[in-house]
């Protein structure tokens, strides 16, 4: 355990500070002479006025010394709770049950000016406690270490959290088994999450809903965990970067990233995307930070308020939090705060609703303010929470640089800026803040709630600070202790708050304890609020079979209340009631505008879809539509009866099921082999050491190619699954390779012949002729190819350039798969209004080569045709302890310089 004592979150620590910053100003050369790069026209607006004459470097304050530049609304103070040395560059900051603080440490981030080492695995998430009650997290460890660039950190039960990495694609649940405060066990959580970029543009934020849903960034879908595995369900896109929060209604609220403001709140994001007009008040856009003189805005002189040197317009925003706790004034309980790190503010904003439809107002907007803002140029608020003690939590990040190196290069304005002042010498540091007011002592009860009793917890969904409400839920929710179900029931119906009857309901649709008969009596509630959740919650009870709901959202649609109304028409979309259309004309003549107008017009005519492929894949082509309508329609007609409605299985009583879920398997989303196998042939038995009701699959060779194609692509892709589609000409190989199979397959015997992916280590040793980083700040490694980073030659691809991998003993290898993007050419100096060159770099034309000792190579697929896109060679097994992809032919004869390039390779073998 390490321990910092209080006295070092002041004064003292930071002394150290700033003479180990002093040293490295001492090292440096002083800038005399910086100067307008070449062919810049000193009267373009974003450079007439620079001031670029010799400055003094912008140092680092003490801690005390920061409190006394913040600018706070009379009444409020501000207190550090956690610092540097004991964190380093905190990017986020989450509670678990116990009230202990998770700290998201994005140390890697922005070191340089060029986002050197940015993808070094030396990130981390720490775990700290208050354990005298004083107010200080004084007592931490290191939860899990080295880390590259972390994406999020979500409590997950005693002593666990969820996180991945950047560049990644699975997220892994780490547990601390034996108490020390240290992460020792690493599991698998769920694949298939991450998304490319740079460090900036990747999903973030994984969030725990209301809903008992897990939301994020830039993914356009939700995930659960189930007894069967991690479903997914697709939703609208939220177009955020940094910055997930709800309100008490369980409505998530998406904090956008270069926009600078909220990028999606208007309506639950599982319902998809609406156009709806004047979300922000006039002036939402124009921050109103304090004098910090530096000008350091990316955007150049036009983005920059004279003369105090502040910025004019939101450029950047980060962290959000909806205020829900109980020790603050009670006129912020409902308001949205979010971070623009540019312009060193925490912004108030108050969200106005109107029959149905909200704006935002910047609640200091009229006296040109903010509710929270600093004249030290290292303030950089990248999060905020309600904390458990009912105030709330600002995470200064403190640092010199706000901007990845894609947007800092040499001759740029921010990059004068930036030597200017040698912002990039300020790293390694960061502060927690808590806002307290006058009068209002924060709460000093500990959170104990994984040691406490579940009827205790139930209790806690009536607190009047929503952090214990949603934590008290989710605890239950993962316990999965039925016992306090009778309690829960009652507090739904007749509980003494709202928040918790809300709560209560959700708590019974965790835990699988949701009946009709309760969400029938509530959709009758007297409150609106209740009947819109009570909506809500029927849609898991609509998709697990029960369409009796479809008439009570046909009456709901006339409920009196607008957003009663709207709900229903949400509701409807999303389980897709027959006969939609129809009803909400109907309520429409009920309802003629507002919030009701809106919806209701453009579900019936929806606006031109943000995301329409499974996920956050590219919209799906006519021929891909048409194969999942067939296999839907199969699936529903004959797999269903055994499989259920949704995919989830069918409940044959006894906690038994008819036949495994297909929603959230792995092993229908792995190697499409094995789903083509069970369906050609059947399967019989015991399967994954489960026994079914149901015994046995029985084959359905009789069925065509396409048919079984079409079937098989519906459950990879339409139950909640995302994984590739398959082609009748795959089915009809596997057919032909598997003549032979006389009787239905064991499960064990089955997945003896089924190719499994063998997931790369650090024992694999990568090679290539040719290898240059692929981004700023990037790692110009071969390994880079196994994830969302890439691996690319950098020049044009010539004849025998090669790439490849040395496993550290040999394997029984089938398939090798990859992906090759098209990219833009990247001219010297783009022209405005013209696009950009696109350049695909795939492999044209290539061999596929094994050895068993790296010297001796056989030739297994010769003159192979890459294509864009996904790209599988499959071969006959071959045992193998090297791999390798040689270039046939080069591209000399191209007038552009066409790279070769790979990422998520894959490797597929039998085991």
């Amino acid at each position: 355990m390490k321990k910092i004592a209080a006295w070092c979150l002041f004064g003292t620590l930071s002394i150290s500070l700033l003479t180990s910053f002093n040293v490295a100003k001492t090292a440096f050369n002083p800038l005399d002479s910086l100067r307008l790069p070449a062919g810049v026209d000193p009267n373009d607006e974003n450079w007439k006025g620079i001031d670029l004459s010799p400055k003094d470097p912008v140092r680092p304050l003490s801690v005390e010394e920061e409190a006394k530049r913040f600018q706070l609304p009379p009444g409020y103070k501000i207190q550090p709770v956690l610092t540097e040395p004991a964190i380093q560059q905190p990017g986020e900051i989450v509670f678990d049950g116990n009230g202990r603080m998770y700290v998201l440490e994005l140390r890697s981030y922005m070191l340089d000016a060029d986002s050197k080492n940015e993808l070094e695995p030396i990130s981390v998430i720490s775990r700290w406690e208050d354990k005298n009650n004083d107010g200080v997290y004084e007592t931490g460890t290191t939860f899990v270490d080295k880390l590259i660039f972390p994406r999020f950190v979500l409590p997950y039960g005693k002593d666990a959290v969820l996180t991945m990495e950047s560049d990644t694609d699975n997220i892994y649940k780490y547990t601390d088994t034996n108490g020390d405060g240290k992460a020792d066990k690493k599991e698998l959580f769920t694949t298939k999450y991450g998304r490319s970029g740079n460090v900036e543009h990747q999903q973030a934020f994984l969030f725990y809903g209301m809903d008992n849903w897990l939301y994020s960034t830039v993914n356009a879908f939700r995930i659960r965990e189930t007894p069967n595995g991690i479903i997914r369900e697709k939703t609208g896109a939220n177009r955020a970067q940094w910055g997930i929060t709800q309100d008490d209604n369980g409505k998530l609220w998406f904090q956008g990233g270069a926009s600078g403001v909220p990028s999606h709140f208007q309506f639950p994001i599982q319902y998809g995307n609406y156009d709806v007009p004047n979300e922000l008040a006039k002036g939402f856009e124009v921050p109103w930070g304090a004098a910090v003189k530096v000008a350091d805005m990316q955007g150049g002189m036009d983005e920059i308020r004279q003369p105090d040197g502040s910025l004019n317009r939101v450029t950047g925003s980060a962290g959000n939090d909806i205020y829900r706790g109980d020790r603050l004034p009670a006129s912020l309980r409902g308001q949205l705060f979010y971070g623009e790190p540019v312009a060193r503010i925490v912004r108030q904003i108050n969200p106005v609703v109107k029959d149905g439809l909200t704006t935002l107002h910047n609640v200091f907007q009229d006296q040109k303010s903010e509710f929270l803002k600093s004249t030290d140029p290292l303030f950089r608020p990248v999060d905020m929470a309600t904390a458990p003690d009912g105030t709330m939590y600002i995470v200064d990040m403190y640092h010199g640089i706000i901007q990845e190196g894609q947007w800092t290069p040499k001759d740029s304005y921010l990059r004068l800026k930036i030597d200017q002042y040698q912002l990039d010498k300020v790293v390694g540091l960061g502060r927690i803040w808590r806002i307290t007011y006058e009068g209002q002592e924060r709460d000093k009860k500990p959170a104990r709630m994984y040691d406490e009793k579940s009827a205790t917890l139930v209790t806690y969904l009536n607190h009047p600070n929503g952090w214990w409400q949603d934590m008290a839920q989710q605890v239950l929710v993962l316990r999965k202790d039925k016992s306090v179900v009778p309690a829960l029931k009652q507090m739904a119906l007749k509980g003494s708050t709202i928040n918790g009857r809300i709560h209560a309901l959700w708590t019974l649709e965790g835990l699988g304890a949701l009946t009709a008969p309760t969400v029938q009596s509530l959709v009758a509630d007297a409150n609106p609020r209740m009947r819109i959740q009570a909506l809500k919650a029927s849609e898991t009870l609509y998709k697990a079979g029960d369409k009796s709901f479809a008439s009570t959202y046909q009456k709901s649609m006339l409920d009196a209340d607008p957003e009663v109304a709207m709900q229903a028409i949400f509701s409807s979309k999303f389980v897709k009631v027959p006969e939609l259309a129809e009803h909400v004309k109907a309520s429409l003549v009920k309802h003629p505008s507002g919030g009701v107008k809106l919806v209701g017009e453009q579900t019936i005519t929806p606006p031109k879809p943000r995301q329409n492929g499974p996920f956050n894949a590219a919209e799906l082509s006519k021929d891909q539509k048409e194969i999942l309508a067939r296999g839907e329609l199969v699936f529903a007609e004959l797999c269903s009866q055994c499989h259920g409605n949704d995919g989830m299985g069918k409940s044959a009583g006894n906690n038994k099921l008819l036949a495994p879920a297909l929603a959230g398997s792995f092993r229908i989303q792995s190697h499409p082999e094995y789903a083509v196998r069970v369906l050609l042939h059947g399967l019989d038995g015991v399967v994954d050491g489960k026994n079914y009701a149901g015994g046995m699959m029985q084959p359905m060779k009789e069925q065509s190619d396409q048919w079984i194609a079409d079937v098989v692509s519906y459950i990879r892709n339409g139950l909640s699954n995302d994984a590739s589609f398959v082609t009748a000409q795959q089915v009809a190989a596997i057919r032909a390779k598997t003549a032979k199979q006389a009787s239905m397959y064991k499960y064990e015997a089955l997945m003896k012949v089924v190719p499994q992916e063998f997931p790369a280590d650090a024992a694999w040793k990568f090679t290539a002729s040719n290898t240059v980083s692929t981004r700023v700040g990037g790692n110009a490694s071969p390994r880079s190819a196994t994830n969302y980073e890439g691996w690319s030659t950098g020049i044009t691809q010539a004849k025998d350039m090669w790439y490849q991998i040395e496993f550290p003993q040999s394997i029984n290898l089938s398939e090798f798969h990859f992906t090759s993007n098209t990219t833009f050419k990247r001219p010297p100096k783009p022209t405005p209004g013209v696009a950009p060159t696109m350049i695909a770099t795939y492999p044209r034309v290539m061999h596929l080569e094994t050895s068993l000792d790296g010297l001796t190579w056989n030739t297994h697929v010769a003159n192979w045709k890459g294509k864009e896109g996904d790209n599988m060679v499959s071969f006959d097994q071959v045992k193998t302890k090297y791999v390798r992809l040689k270039l046939a032919e080069g591209l000399t004869k191209e007038a552009d310089e066409i790279p070769w390039s790979m990422r998520q390779v894959k490797i597929y073998g039998i085991k």
